[in-house]
């Protein structure tokens, strides 16, 4: 019943089938599918193409999606408008889900030629660009496009973790310490920025740090996969911790039978 509710008709304002259409991929993402290439048969063309996409990432079909964010971008009139830089985002996270980092910088590239672009968009494209680039290892290019997100979305909290998490790649973990409490500051509550705080803080050798940050995202989160990598850290460092203890020498404390002056002894 839900179904046939969300049925689009021909007759319908491409906004409104649109809309429905959109409907249709929250309660039967296939159905939506089959909706949505009807549309296309019918001329729906690029609000067609953007329900299409919707379906194939509920799906996760990613290079499904990609491909036809990418052909929606291709229809929209002007080379600058926003709204065609906005679908070759889409396209170019879906390659990056899809595993496919080049094809999703060439489409990152293509949103950021767009003159339209508000400071905030912009920005979050070169984050984009930034994650596609760390999974070709350039992290050059990456670490380029990271520094330009910061300066256009300072406020954006997963920014300075992922310049956190590259600067660590990039053997700095004083930058990374630093980095990843700007994230911090701005979602103090946040558990994967609290374990990669954490293993900073081991790699610098403040083991009491470390576990303070991974006891408290085993507190916030423990059945996140920050939680259990947080649990197993938190084991990992008692390993290295006892041995160290049961390593001590002898001469470190005094022994308690020892007894009398040093003279008598």
């Amino acid at each position: 019943m839900a179904l046939a509710a969300a049925q689009v008709g021909p007759q319908d304002a491409p906004e409104t089938r649109y809309r429905r259409c959109a409907e249709q991929v929250r309660a039967n993402p296939n159905f939506a599918i089959d909706t949505a290439n009807a549309w296309l048969l019918q001329g729906g063309s690029l609000y067609a193409r953007e329900c299409l996409g919707l379906a194939y990432v509920a799906l996760e079909r990613w290079e499904a999606a990609a491909a036809v964010y990418e052909q929606a971008a291709s229809e929209v009139p002007s080379a600058q408008s926003a709204l065609r830089a906005d679908l070759f985002v889409q396209a170019g996270n879906a390659w990056i889900a899809a595993g496919e980092a080049t094809k999703a910088v060439l489409a990152l590239d293509q949103a950021l030629t767009s003159s339209a672009l508000a400071d905030e968009l912009r920005g979050e494209i070169h984050l984009d660009r930034a994650r596609a680039l760390v999974a070709l290892d350039d992290h050059a290019g990456a670490r380029r496009d990271l520094d330009r997100a910061l300066q256009l979305v300072p406020a954006d909290p997963f920014a300075w973790y992922l310049s956190a998490a590259l600067a660590r790649r990039e053997n700095n973990l004083t930058r990374a310490r630093g980095d990843i409490g700007r994230a911090l500051e701005i979602v103090p509550a946040n558990p994967d920025f609290q374990l990669l705080a954490g293993t900073l803080a081991g790699l610098a050798g403040d083991l009491q740090e470390a576990e303070r940050l991974y006891r408290r995202v085993t507190e916030m989160a423990p059945e996140s996969e920050a939680g259990r990598a947080a649990a197993a850290s938190l084991a990992t460092l008692r390993e290295v911790e006892q041995p160290a203890v049961q390593s001590a020498p002898p001469s470190a404390a005094p022994s308690p039978t020892a007894g009398g002056s040093p003279q008598s002894r």
